[in-house]
């Protein structure tokens, strides 16, 4: 299956007559003042001009994955009520 993505090309915006094709690249980008690398990563590069577009889903996992929130639990505006245990109901009147 992984051989069928190789096999997908498309059409390059840049230069028109390029076609592009997905290769794995390492994937720089900077968070804050730090360099993160991403080995492995997939780009769709022309093989005549080499402009290069990072995958989009990817590039939104990877969002996900580098957000300072991930991993963190999810703060609700409104907090739940607390869980009362459930009580039985009062005794009919005249028994």
């Amino acid at each position: 299956m992984t051989e069928d993505l190789y096999a997908i090309t498309q059409s390059c915006n840049r230069c028109q007559a390029g076609q592009k094709h997905l290769h794995l690249v390492t994937f720089l980008t900077w968070i804050g003042d730090q360099m993160i690398t991403v080995p492995d990563f997939p780009a769709w590069i022309c093989d005549i001009c080499g402009h290069r577009n990072y995958d989009q889903r990817a590039l939104a996992q990877l969002s996900l994955v580098l957000n300072p929130q991930a991993g963190q639990p999810v703060n609700h505006p409104h907090p739940q009520p607390p869980v009362t245990p459930l009580q039985s109901p009062p005794p009919a009147a005249g028994n």
